[in-house]
């Protein structure tokens, strides 16, 4: 099955696709076009958001009732309004062909098996660019295990677009409601052993010279949700000296459920105070690490998991790092009475 308007498997679709396909959808292409191993799946294409919201707003206006919410509008409205539009959003039929076409993915995707769970996952325009911060306001779900799910799913994440958080941010900056839209990620989960995320650049220090590793066992929600604390290493990106280790007490993980979604349970003692992580491992991370950074030609921060079964290491999402870029493309104000301001600049200052 190739691509289409609706459907956009990883292996066509790259950065440049990021408004028909958002940018974790662009982000993932864009890794397995370069070689990283990443989950296989698809992207429900913008274009699909576009003919669902078009055929809802024949009898339910959406974009002109939250464009009719004024920036300091009172919570409550905002509320009230975004309450109701997710309720008509995830309640509405698809339309007949953007129906067919994801399920015919999802078959593809599954191959010979019946279903296999999978991970469905916003991924709006405007995140993960370089000046984001965007993402993390729509949502995710973890182990969807059949079609029927995959579906509400779907549409759960095209509603997220109109959670309080996310139309607070729109209005506050005045982003009009026709260039906004969403695209949903579906790839196959990973059974992880071990997850977590990496930065290719110090997000203490800044340091370009350094990355830091962060993991815990189980899958990465944990750790992305603050719910445990990880492992952490700090790594030498040319030597691949370990300067930092700081093996946690990582008293719970996330693990598939039964009936689909996650459970989080608990970590036996033995294991609560062992490092996720090999070096081997670490430093096979590293590599990857590397060859992100000098694909996009900028910092990264990764997801990443270890598959349990197979020990494959796998990514999951790459985005820019923003903070420390952020600092150093800021203008810097002279202190002229302060003959410190410069050296606090180079270094972030601190807070």
């Amino acid at each position: 099955m190739g691509s289409s308007d609706v459907i956009g498997w990883f292996a066509d679709i790259g950065l440049n696709d990021r408004p028909q396909v958002g940018g974790k959808g662009g982000s993932l292409g864009e890794l397995q076009r370069a070689g990283i191993a990443v989950p296989p799946g698809f992207v429900v294409k913008t274009g699909a958001f576009e003919r669902f919201l078009g055929s809802l707003e024949r009898d339910f206006p959406v974009r002109s009732r939250i464009e009719a919410l004024g920036p300091d509008e009172a919570l409550e409205k905002v509320a009230t309004c975004c309450a109701e539009v997710r309720a008509r959003v995830e309640a509405a039929a698809l339309p007949a062909d953007v129906l067919d076409e994801i399920s015919a993915a999802y078959a593809a995707l599954c191959g010979k098996e019946a279903q296999v769970p999978v991970a469905v996952r916003s991924s709006a325009t405007t995140e993960d660019a370089v000046d984001a911060s965007f993402a993390g306001l729509q949502d995710t779900y973890l182990w969807v295990t059949n079609l029927a799910e995959v579906l509400r799913k779907v549409r759960s994440c095209w509603a997220s677009l109109y959670s309080v958080e996310s139309v607070t941010y729109r209005r506050k900056r005045g982003l009009p409601e026709a260039g906004v839209a969403m695209a949903v990620v579906v790839q196959k989960m990973v059974n992880a052993r071990t997850a977590g995320v990496m930065f290719t650049r110090s997000p203490v220090t800044g340091d370009r010279s350094v990355m830091t590793i962060e993991g815990a066992w189980g899958l990465g929600s944990a750790v992305v949700g603050g719910e445990v604390t990880p492992d952490r290493w700090v790594v030498g990106k040319i030597t691949g000296e370990i300067s930092v280790r700081e093996i946690s007490d990582k008293h719970i993980q996330h693990v598939p459920a039964v009936a689909g979604g996650i459970d989080s349970v608990p970590i036996a003692a033995e294991r609560r105070r062992t490092a996720c992580l090999s070096d081997a491992e670490l430093q096979a991370l590293r590599q990857i690490g590397r060859k992100v950074e000098r694909h996009y030609g900028r910092p990264q921060d990764i997801e990443w998991a270890v598959e349990r079964d197979s020990n494959e290491i796998l990514l999951l999402q790459s985005r820019p790092e923003t903070v420390w870029s952020a600092k150093e493309a800021a203008p810097v104000a002279r202190g002229a009475d302060n003959p410190l301001s410069h050296v606090m600049t180079i270094f972030g200052g601190r807070k």
